[in-house]
């Protein structure tokens, strides 16, 4: 299985998998437009790869195979001061 991984123009971090470069038929029209112009960033063959960076290798198989398309978003930003106080309040 062969994809073509796109990084969206309005989003940081946020990369957009699907099965044929140039072909985001399967994407909803919502999802481009918040999107925005997708720029090509690669083509992955993914049956000769084992993981590919913070995606789950087989998500991004299954998501492709049942919808056309995976969408990558970054992790949500951890806020360090609550962690803290939820670390003293343990250590109490």
């Amino acid at each position: 299985m062969i994809c073509a991984v796109y990084k969206s123009g309005r989003r940081a971090d946020t990369y957009l998998f699907v099965k044929k470069r140039d072909v985001f038929d399967d994407v909803p029209e919502p999802l481009m437009a918040m999107f925005g112009t997708p720029s090509l960033i690669m083509i992955v063959p993914l049956s000769k790869r084992d993981h590919l960076g913070i995606a789950d290798i087989n998500k991004v198989k299954s998501a492709l195979v049942e919808q056309g398309y995976y969408l990558q978003i970054p992790p949500p930003p951890v806020n360090l001061l609550e962690q803290h106080k939820q670390e003293l309040a343990l250590n109490k």
